[in-house]
């Protein structure tokens, strides 16, 4: 317990500076300046008068995942209420209209022993479920210490990860020695928690599969499709930085055999909108942004979708979808997104974070994998030329998405116990409803 306490005593020391970092984020606009009181342990909310139960997911992808079993466990619990954390504004934009009566949002706290203190004398949780990786030193061991139990769904460590955490056994251990319950996405990631210290570890598969259908609101896709026409158009979602200048290429490349092509770029952070339009502009392609209110003409070459909260409507509109993340080493993004949408659905070779549902849709056919923008280009072409393989490739996605949804009855299954203790299935509470 030597490197626990000496972490903590360092993170103690250097809260100073760490506040001025977190100020320095706030002035780039990537901490929320109305709310940053909270990422200091201060509530924004009420906490109500009900068993709590606290879920952190890092960032959009694990917050996301999570949104149809939060829905589930407050239909069948009667009385039960949740906490939700997550560390990105992104994150947050797009949870609070997305989040069911019952439900709430919050910053997590830095992970500063007087923050994380703050936090849970406030919020005091039932039950902690944390969602896939992103493990705070102390906020974990704070929690523990408190007798609050702890879950770990949709567990992950890249290999990377993996090692690091190896080389800080002492710390690895009490934290995940903290965990009543790990539940890996696959069996291979089950090992690495196993090996740095988690005592009961299964997989039931990736809780992602299971998400939420993305919203897309009907008055939108009419407005859109009747400003688009009948334009080839396809869309590339959820990207990073090098994958908009691929997209761009691709546009190039295709445009002549292609008369009236519209490129759609969704990236994975809106922010980054004014950069991604200096791109274009580099290129001589002309260009609409969606944030802006800029209409679609019929020489645009270019939809920047630089808002929050769409993405569904772009994958109901565009067929063929590009999902990012996945050209450059990020991980990839999750794919049955766009595969309940009737997309066919195109990705990179990098897909450690959705490894299952990559394998699950390309074995099926229904996905194909594309190494580079040569490779990328001559796959929308193909999808673009051939609307028979078009609608096939999305049919088989939207089966092979269909089979991912029972992981969410199993990830309930694993947790029951634990939920039943706070709130058995469909009783009330002594106070009634007290949701807010």
């Amino acid at each position: 317990m030597i490197l626990p306490a000496l972490y903590r005593g360092l993170t103690a020391a250097a809260t100073p500076l760490v506040i001025a970092y977190l100020n320095a984020r706030r002035r780039r606009g990537k901490e929320d300046d109305e709310r940053f009181a909270e990422r200091l342990g201060r509530p924004g909310r009420v906490r109500p008068d009900a068993p709590l139960v606290w879920m952190h997911a890092a960032s959009i992808g694990e917050a996301t995942s999570v949104l149809a079993l939060i829905e589930r466990m407050l239909e069948e619990r009667t009385g039960l209420e949740i906490l939700l954390t997550t560390g990105t504004v992104t994150a947050a934009r797009l949870l609070e209209p997305r989040l069911p009566r019952g439900a709430r949002h919050q910053f997590v706290p830095a992970d500063l022993p007087g923050a994380v203190a703050r936090f849970l004398d406030y919020w005091r949780p039932d039950l902690a479920v944390w969602v896939e990786s992103e493990l705070w030193p102390n906020l974990v061991l704070m929690t523990h210490e408190r007798r609050i139990p702890m879950l770990l769904l949709n567990a992950r460590l890249s290999a990377r990860s993996h090692a690091n955490w190896s080389r800080w056994g002492g710390l690895a251990r009490p934290m995940l020695g903290s965990f009543a319950l790990c539940l890996a996405q696959d069996e291979a990631q089950g090992a690495r928690f196993r090996e740095l210290g988690a005592p009961d570890v299964a997989s039931v598969g990736d809780l992602k599969s299971a998400a939420k259908t993305l919203p897309a609101d009907a008055g939108k896709l009419v407005a859109l499709r009747r400003e688009i026409g009948d334009r080839p158009r396809w869309l590339a979602a959820s990207t990073h930085p090098g994958e908009e200048e691929i997209a761009m290429a691709v546009h190039r490349r295709l445009a002549g055999a292609h008369p009236g092509l519209l490129t759609i770029i969704a990236p994975r952070h809106p922010v980054r909108g004014d950069d991604i339009a200096a791109l274009a502009v580099a290129r001589d392609l002309r260009l609409a942004r969606r944030s802006r209110h800029e209409s679609i003409a019929p020489d645009t070459d270019i939809y920047l979708t630089d808002t929050f909260g769409e993405l569904g409507v772009f994958y109901s509109l565009a067929g063929i979808a590009f999902v990012g993340g996945s050209l450059i080493d990020k991980g990839g993004h999750n794919p049955f997104e766009a595969a309940r949408l009737d997309c066919a659905v195109l990705l990179g070779p990098y897909t450690a974070n959705c490894s299952a549902m990559a394998e699950a849709l390309t074995s099926a056919g229904a996905a194909e994998t594309v190494a580079d923008t040569d490779a990328l280009a001559a796959a929308v072409a193909h999808l673009l030329d051939d609307a028979k393989l078009r609608g096939k490739r999305a049919k088989g996605a939207a089966r092979v998405a269909a089979d991912g949804l029972g992981t969410l009855d199993a990830v309930l299954d694993r947790l029951a116990p634990w939920l039943d203790r706070l709130c058995p299935t469909g009783a009330p509470t002594a106070n009634g409803d007290a949701r807010s």
